[in-house]
């Protein structure tokens, strides 16, 4: 591996100063998630630079309610719509078997935090199917567009709680174990890191990369499961462990790592990697910042993709 990437760019830089130069006309992305959060604000800073931005979204309604404010704010009328829940494999293959055409940029954005057990009709911890599977069965579908395209990015929205676990091969699904919200989630965002790793060395031959990211604390309703006590305490627990106060984010600075990850011209041809605050993540320091070593591992990335591939098979 080359030397880790490093930019001017920081924890107040946006996702528009990140665009700055960049002209994705002719281009084409999907955001997962793109009427709420995060994904907003990267639909919309990806439409600014001129690109086709399909919003994948499980609510209609406040997709087309998003999609006129990006056009509204941006001048791009190129946004579409497209419906699809990550829980559901039969809505996640209607949007594969709808998509037509090449695909540049694929953002894996959308996801559940810290939520209570809840498991999908096939039996799938929620977390896991939504957060990873679902994504996981999405850009394999759309592995073909990916592949007519020149040099597309897959782009995976980790956390830093990817660090609370690893995936639990053994007990993926809380079957045999206590069911703890943060250890579901933490082991659903180190999947979404490994996916990474694995899609770049399954797809280089396509030209197809991909890198995770941690977009920073923002407010948004991924903590709708998530009570301001418990997130006082998580901020306590990061002090006392070493880390810098958590700084909030804005929603235009925490899309800014996702549209560095599928935009910069300095990733062309990198994939397999993890970000924050648009530079390339080192080790573990501390509970806010850094990377942990099980979710860069090339063995665990290609259990994981076949364990993927058998769960979306037999359920």
């Amino acid at each position: 591996m080359s030397a880790r990437i490093t930019t001017p760019y920081g924890i107040t830089t946006t996702a528009a100063e990140v665009l700055d130069g960049i002209d994705l006309t002719g281009r084409r992305a999907i955001v997962t998630g793109g009427a709420s959060g995060i994904g907003v604000e990267t639909a919309r800073a990806l439409a600014g630079a001129g690109a086709e931005v399909t919003l994948a979204v499980r609510d209609r309604a406040a997709g087309e309610r998003t999609a006129a404010d990006i056009t509204a704010t941006t001048g791009n009328d190129a946004i579409r719509i497209g419906p699809l829940d990550l829980a559901d494999r039969a809505s996640v293959a209607a949007f594969v078997a709808g998509w037509q055409g090449p695909l540049d940029i694929l953002v894996n954005n959308a996801g559940v935090m810290a939520a209570p057990l809840s498991r999908t009709p096939d039996g799938l911890e929620l977390q896991f199917a939504t957060n990873h599977l679902g994504h996981f069965a999405l850009a394999t579908g759309l592995h073909r567009a990916l592949a007519a395209a020149d040099g597309a990015r897959v782009v995976s929205v980790s956390s830093s709680a990817h660090r609370r676990s690893p995936v639990v091969f053994d007990d993926i699904q809380f079957e045999h174990r206590a069911y703890d919200p943060w250890l579901a989630y933490g082991q659903s965002k180190t999947a979404n890191v490994l996916f990474a790793v694995e899609a770049t060395r399954r797809w280089a031959d396509d030209g197809i990369t991909s890198n995770a990211l941690m977009p920073g604390g923002i407010r948004t309703n991924l903590q709708r499961h998530v009570s301001d006590a418990e997130l006082e305490a998580l901020r306590a627990r990061a002090q006392t462990a070493g880390a810098a106060p958590l700084r909030w984010k804005t929603v235009e600075q925490g899309a800014a790592t996702s549209v560095f990850v599928a935009t910069s011209p300095l990733l062309k041809g990198i994939g397999g990697r993890y970000f924050e605050d648009c530079n390339e993540a080192g080790e573990a320091v501390n509970a806010q910042h850094g990377v942990a070593s099980f979710a860069l591992d090339s063995e665990l990335a290609e259990r994981l993709w076949a364990v993927s591939g058998e769960l979306l098979a037999g359920r």
